[in-house]
């Protein structure tokens, strides 16, 4: 093998090396890249989704666009801040949304806003909230059914969209100038209530924890001002109810500082804020939305 041929082959193997190291780094730098993306979206606002993959497992990721980062953390990292990122990327549209999160427990607050207390025969304008639970079993995704009890339990089941928050860390007797630190994030919530029960029963866990009654979702958003967001909530591609965080009679780091000297609040815990004016009816076939500035659209069927 003569001298140029022996230079050439040295040559050639050390391209081919160098072609190989470069990809390796570019995988490593795009995979580094994503990684700090993951991580830096902590600092602003970002949108969480639990779901179902293609593998069949449920995961928790994070949103950008149409496509879904994949994250090896569970919820108790992730309220923790902790985002791993695994390298699956995945479109939006091929997975299964689940329920943002699987609380303790679901803490409601009625007749927030003055002019929903009015047209369902609250009062308006309370110094304390009306407080009730829902039970887990009433939560159901984005996309799912809000099934109606049988007519000889209720026979007007009425929609209320909401913002809710999920709490992030673990909380009693929190001062309301710190509430906020608890909070994890902002999601939409549809307090679905048998209207005719909450107005019979004296309390209010008939009428509003039947399964089905708690849609929830599609996920949960950080790094917003949940003063002043604006719900529409739409009956068939209707507009039904129009409303604001701003017209809220009570401030949201007063209910989280009042129900946390009653209940101490865990990471996953959701505290619904009460619905605005124009609750209505839903019928079986029907469609109901609602959509909250910044947050997304949860829409559910009624059969």
């Amino acid at each position: 093998m003569g001298k140029e041929t022996v230079l050439d082959t040295v040559e050639s193997t050390l391209l081919n090396e160098q072609n190989l190291l470069e990809m390796a780094c570019g995988d490593l730098i795009s995979t580094s890249k994503k990684i700090d993306s993951v991580s830096n979206s902590l600092e602003v606002s970002q949108k969480i989704v639990r779901y179902q993959g293609k593998d069949e497992k449920i995961h928790y990721g994070t949103i950008d666009g149409e496509k879904v980062f994949q994250l090896e953390s569970g919820f108790a990292e992730i309220a923790q801040g902790i985002f791993n990122y695994d390298g699956v990327e995945i479109l939006l549209t091929d997975v299964k949304i689940l329920i943002p999160v699987e609380p303790t427990k679901v803490v409601n607050f009625g007749w927030t806003y003055a002019g929903h207390a009015k047209e369902t025969g609250g009062t308006a304008n309370l110094k304390e909230p009306f407080l009730f639970l829902k039970p887990q079993s009433a939560l159901i995704a984005d996309q799912e059914t809000i099934c109606l009890p049988p007519i000889d339990l209720t026979n007007k089941v009425e929609l209320e969209g909401e913002v809710a928050l999920v709490i992030g860390k673990s909380g009693k007797n929190i001062k309301e100038e710190e509430a906020l630190d608890y909070v994890l994030g902002y999601t939409v919530f549809n307090d679905v209530t048998a209207r005719d029960l909450t107005k019979s029963d004296p309390q209010f866990t008939r009428g509003k924890g039947f399964d089905t009654f708690g849609p929830i979702g599609p996920w949960i958003v950080t790094g917003i001002d949940p003063t002043h967001l604006k719900i529409v909530t739409t009956l068939n591609g209707k507009v039904v109810q129009d409303g604001n965080t701003s017209q809220m009679s009570l401030r949201i780091p007063f209910l989280i500082s009042w129900v946390s000297q009653i209940m101490t609040l865990e990471p996953g815990d959701v505290l619904a804020l009460g619905s605005p004016s124009g609750s209505c009816a839903m019928q079986t076939g029907d469609v109901v939305s609602v959509e909250v500035e910044h947050i997304g659209k949860l829409t559910n069927y009624v059969k």
